[in-house]
């Protein structure tokens, strides 16, 4: 029997791929967990005129975040913090300052989105990347001067 995964199965195929199984673990396993489709009749074309218009709505987001990337790539951000001896922060900045700091420059920007290794704890200036969709990534200068 023919299908088409759903999603990547291991030892099988990946999503989208057209394969051959048996029709039992088609029908007892592949397809109750909507795992698959069957390829043959209206499924399959439903399938396909499905994942086009998916590849449309993906295409287009990845355009606009690639938009949005490119103006978020030109913006510096500066935050102010009291520092101590050798220019170690007395807290330290965080990826939610950070987002606060570029949503007041007009920009959306969930903290969630930036991504920060570990919080900013030393005076200097920072090239964070900030993650807009799934392949498409700005870098954000941060600067952190003495208060």
């Amino acid at each position: 029997m023919e299908i088409i995964l759903l999603e990547d199965v291991g030892g099988l195929g990946s999503r989208g791929a057209k394969v051959k199984v048996s029709p039992g673990y088609a029908r007892n396993f592949l397809i109750p967990n909507r795992m698959a489709i069957s390829a043959e009749g209206a499924s399959g074309n439903i399938y396909k005129e499905a994942e086009r218009q998916r590849s449309v709505r993906e295409n287009k987001s990845k355009k606009a975040a690639t938009d949005i990337a490119a103006r978020l790539s030109a913006v510096s951000v500066t935050i102010a913090m009291e520092a101590g001896e050798e220019d170690r922060l007395f807290g330290s900045v965080t990826s939610a300052d950070i987002a606060e700091q570029i949503n007041s420059q007009g920009f959306e920007v969930d903290k969630r989105r930036i991504l920060l290794d570990e919080p900013l704890k030393q005076l200097g200036v920072y090239n964070v990347p900030v993650k807009l969709h799934g392949e498409v990534e700005a870098q954000v200068k941060v600067w952190v001067v003495r208060k």
